[in-house]
């Protein structure tokens, strides 16, 4: 084609040429060059350009408007309090993000209802042809959240499964689900060739731990197989417990981890298979655990002999853990609705009262209270780790499982949350990261130290935003997450230490630190559960892959031949120190976790169930 005085172009190539005209006085010099050259080229030269403008422009207006893309109004994650004014929230600076996470969306209250497009994973249906089809990549399975489409504002409410055993599973929906199910199957081969009917396999010397001598690591596990649909291993452990599983034996245990553990998880895998052995197991087990309860104030001892029926306080001190007098409700309640029995829920609604009423430092309890006298010992230390958690976790459960009627558990909750914002969160230099610390002396000192355990509440905070709670709780449970997120990725194995200091001095040039002593990682769920609960309810796909990351660290430095092993240090891969021990909760809650938070669709809904401590799924009663 030939254009201006027979000068040739090519048909896909277009060049203006301006002129080097002079520098000054040219302007309209130059507009009538540039004009005369646009009406030298051809039409079909013209309509490329046109079209390059308009495909531009719009990608423009797309990008902009976009807020995935973190364009224009786009909104921000989080915001945190200030420390100047801790009920205030703030924006939080964006340096050292790993991975922008959405807003998630505002859902409404019956799961499944949308106010507005979402992406969040959906409920299976008892009716298979009423299943919405997932996203796929290309090449491969899916790991996306189904999403429901909110034509003219219509609301779609979906069928989802009763909590009375018929609640099926269909097994792993994408590879990182059948990865996770491989790993499980992993640890179970081990357990099951070296540590059968004990408590805890010890991968590495290739024999057991005996604690409780309860078949801990098996009744942990029973629901879990449940859920990832293994039969097979399901009805080989349904049958030591049918067979094997005895609490007529002359043994003191823990009021608090037996009670989270094996009651919790007979009922659990009561209320998931119907099937009747797992309610009469939880029936003798909790009328051998209510001699706790048998104490002055109604505070229960910290341990009981199951054979006496017998409680006692801790050989090591004359008080017992707040966090586990305050951690069997869940379960002594869901075991009275079971069976019509009132009286492990009176025993268990009489700690409750006791400990609502007691003082409090702004909602917050010391960790240590005696049986006795019923009061918290004096300048014990406020801490959301070790020994004080899951109170505030079980308030909110509580709460949640009771069809939110209860509404002294609601207020305890919120009390304590303002508390911890007020009291307990900071932030750390250089980069601004929020944590929560703790208070010694009875409220004099305050510690920039964080256990992993901590990392439970940013699951627990969401889960009462997705129940009404305010939406300040739902900020501080995304910042927490990524927090809990970092002490996992800052780690070269990819693990997080047991306990991490952190620095809020200005001109610090590290935000945390790890001393030797608590390098510990030893396979704990709490970071991943979070994860999953942030998932459940937002469908943003970037916390299914923090968790990804962490299971992979898992993998990596976790795995041996003869199951999963905790580990002495994180700081250093060619260091690890194995400690040969495998807990019961790895499979119970850390692998379950992981399953559940590589949903394609969620096969469990939040509305009608509630996870113990240990992730054993109860039944929510409406009242």
């Amino acid at each position: 084609m030939a254009a201006g005085g027979g000068q040739k172009m090519d048909a896909a190539y277009v060049a203006l040429q301006l002129g080097d005209g002079g520098l000054e006085g040219e302007d309209k010099n130059r507009s009538r060059t540039v004009w005369r050259k646009w009406k030298q080229l051809s039409r079909f030269q013209r309509s490329l350009l046109y079209m390059l403008f308009i495909i531009v422009s719009i990608t423009l207006i797309y990008v902009y408007y976009n807020p995935k893309h973190g364009f224009g109004s786009s909104k921000e994650l989080t915001s945190v309090p200030s420390r100047s004014k801790p009920n205030q929230f703030s924006k939080v600076p964006e340096k050292g993000m790993l991975g922008r996470i959405e807003e998630p969306k505002e859902l409404d209250n019956k799961f499944g209802v949308d106010k507005e497009e979402h992406n969040v994973a959906e409920e299976d249906k008892d009716e298979p042809d009423e299943e919405v089809p997932l996203d796929k990549h290309d090449g491969g399975d899916s790991n996306d959240a189904g999403e429901e489409k909110n034509d003219n504002d219509l609301k779609v409410v979906k069928v989802v499964p009763p909590s009375d055993g018929s609640v099926k599973f269909g097994g792993p929906q994408n590879e990182r689900q059948r990865a996770v199910v491989a790993s499980f199957q992993h640890a179970w081969q081990g357990y099951r060739t070296y540590a059968w009917g004990k408590d805890h396999l010890k991968p590495i010397s290739k024999t057991h731990q005996t604690w409780f001598n309860l078949g801990l690591t098996l009744i942990d596990s029973l629901d879990t197989m449940i859920v990832m649909n293994l039969k097979e291993e399901f009805a080989e452990a349904k049958g030591w417990v049918e067979e094997n599983l005895n609490f007529n034996i002359n043994k003191d245990v823990n009021l608090f981890e037996t009670t989270i553990r094996v009651l919790g998880g007979l009922l659990s895998t009561y209320h998931l298979s119907k099937d009747r052995v797992f309610l009469d197991k939880a029936i003798d087990l909790a009328d051998r655990l209510l001699a706790s309860f048998d104490t002055p104030s109604g505070i229960p001892y910290s341990d009981v002999n199951l054979k006496t029926r017998t409680g006692h306080a801790p050989k090591w001190s004359p008080d017992s853990s707040t966090s586990e007098v305050t951690t069997i409700q869940l379960e002594f309640r869901d075991l009275s609705r079971a069976t019509g029995n009132p009286k492990y829920e009176e025993a268990i609604a009489k700690v409750s009262r006791h400990v609502h009423n007691l003082p409090k430092t702004e909602g917050l309890v010391p960790i240590f209270i005696n049986a006795n006298t019923g009061n918290f010992r004096q300048y014990s230390t406020i801490t959301l780790g070790a020994r004080g958690d899951s109170y505030y976790e079980y308030l909110l459960k509580q709460w949640v499982q009771t069809g939110k009627t209860i509404d002294y558990l609601k207020h305890d909750y919120n009390a304590s949350i303002d508390g911890v914002v007020n009291k307990l969160v900071r932030r750390t230099s250089p980069n601004n990261y929020l944590f929560i610390g703790e208070i010694l002396g009875g409220g004099k000192d305050f510690k920039p130290k964080m256990d992993e355990l901590v990392c439970f509440l940013a699951g627990t905070l969401a889960l009462g935003h997705h129940n009404g709670l305010p939406k300040e709780h739902l900020t501080l449970a995304q910042e927490l997450a990524y927090t809990c997120y970092l002490t996992f990725a800052k780690q070269p194995t990819f693990l997080a230490p047991e306990i991490s200091y952190f620095n809020t001095d200005a001109g610090s040039t590290k935000d945390f630190y790890v001393k030797p002593n608590d390098a510990h990682y030893l396979l704990r769920p709490e970071t991943v559960e979070s994860l999953w609960y942030l998932y459940y309810f937002s469908g943003n796909k970037t916390y299914q892959d923090w968790g990804w990351q962490i299971f992979q660290g898992i993998e990596t430095y976790c795995k041996v031949s003869g199951g999963y092993t905790t580990i002495s240090n994180v700081r250093n891969p060619m260091d690890t120190r194995p400690r040969d021990m495998m807990e019961s909760f790895f499979l119970g809650e850390t692998l379950k976790y992981l399953y559940l938070l590589f949903a394609d669709r969620h096969e469990m809904d939040l509305d009608q169930w509630v996870f113990n401590t240990e992730a054993h799924p109860l039944p929510i009663y409406p009242d």
